[in-house]
């Protein structure tokens, strides 16, 4: 049986497909919009920032480390190793993140970090940027850097969210970023032990679908 209503059909309940239903004429642009859907970065995706190799799972040098945690009571973190007394010290990892294919083309994109410290915070400040590129697939980056913000404090026991927007302005479905988060801490007091930590890392952006 075909059903047709050219003057538009209106279900005023519950519309229930079947199984093995094929649907078709229906596209992508014919869907809402949702607006900075959460993608997880895992973070054992990071990376050093130099060099490509696997952070290590003690931080050192200017390299975050990637923590497994105990199990059963720790999730995975990418931790700066304990920075008290040092100064000005700023430690680095690095991922590529793709665009979904359900992005919608140069709609809003940005980066949330779940970021604080662990047993003391800096006595003056502990900060997290980032620099991201677009790569053009042939192993160079294409433009400038498309975070134009300023880094922001993660100087708190407390957790928080910190998010990077992005200039999507010239982003596409399937795009390669190349990102470098940074994460400066200045500390010169020698009490306890002072550890910034990223709990977790997230692509927002707008899809359809």
């Amino acid at each position: 049986m075909t059903l047709r209503a050219d003057d538009g059909l209106r279900i005023r309940s519950s519309l229930t497909i079947e199984p093995n239903t094929t649907i078709s004429g229906l596209s992508r642009t014919s869907l809402d919009v949702e607006s900075l859907a959460s993608f997880v970065i895992p973070l054992e995706q990071w990376r050093v920032w130099n060099t490509g190799a696997v952070l290590p799972n003690t931080s050192a040098s200017d390299d975050m480390g990637y923590y497994s945690g105990t199990w059963g009571t720790d999730t995975a973190a990418l931790k700066t190793y304990d920075v008290k007394t040092v100064g000005a010290t700023t430690l680095y990892a690095r991922t590529t993140v793709v665009l979904p294919p359900e992005y919608v083309a140069t709609n809003a994109v940005s980066l949330r970090m779940s970021a604080g410290h662990l047993t003391a915070v800096a006595d003056t400040t502990s900060t997290i940027d980032v620099d991201a590129y677009l790569s053009d697939d042939e192993a160079i980056i294409s433009g400038s850097n498309l975070y134009s913000g300023s880094a922001q404090s993660c100087n708190s026991l407390t957790f928080a969210n910190l998010d990077y927007t992005i200039d999507a302005g010239t982003l596409s479905p399937g795009n390669s970023i190349d990102v470098r988060l940074a994460v400066a801490v200045n500390d010169g007091a020698g009490a306890s032990a002072v550890i910034a930590c990223i709990g977790s890392t997230v692509l927002r952006c707008d899809i359809r679908g």
